[in-house]
């Protein structure tokens, strides 16, 4: 059986999308999404890529407060969820995104990425920082 997830750290000018292996286990950056200024669009956009993969559950970034608590990005980020997942048929989740954008910048910066090129893969990397802690906090099990 294929567990594959797909992530998607949402952003006001940007997405990032990443996908994990057919078992679950590994996780890769896919693609920066630029936003067109249009959220039914957009959403369509990363609906239709998610299917490409055919994963079993799309995971979305959700922001967190650093108390814990949620703001007003936490309120957007369901928002632009509830129209991805418009006519989708599996399974979603949300998981806690706090720091996954500040470690994508650090693993970028030492891998001595000058900002131009950081800019341009920190969301896929984002993305894929998400995608890595829900696997490891929600693995799949053996049967």
């Amino acid at each position: 059986m294929a567990y594959r997830y797909f992530a998607v750290d949402v952003g006001d000018k940007r997405v990032g999308l990443a996908v994990s292996d057919a078992l679950g286990i590994t996780a890769q950056g896919l693609e920066t999404y630029h936003r067109t200024g249009d959220d039914e669009r957009d959403a369509e956009y990363i609906r239709e890529y998610a299917k490409r993969y055919a994963p079993c559950r799309i995971v979305f970034g959700m922001p967190r407060n650093m108390d814990g608590s949620y703001g007003f990005a936490s309120e957007k980020v369901k928002a632009f969820a509830e129209l991805v997942l418009t006519g989708w048929e599996g399974e979603h989740d949300f998981y806690d995104e706090r720091l996954s954008t500040v470690a994508a910048e650090r693993a970028l910066f030492e891998a001595e990425l000058n900002w131009k090129k950081r800019r341009k893969v920190v969301d896929r990397l984002a993305a894929q920082v998400i995608l890595e802690g829900y696997m490891t906090l929600h693995p799949v099990k053996s049967e």
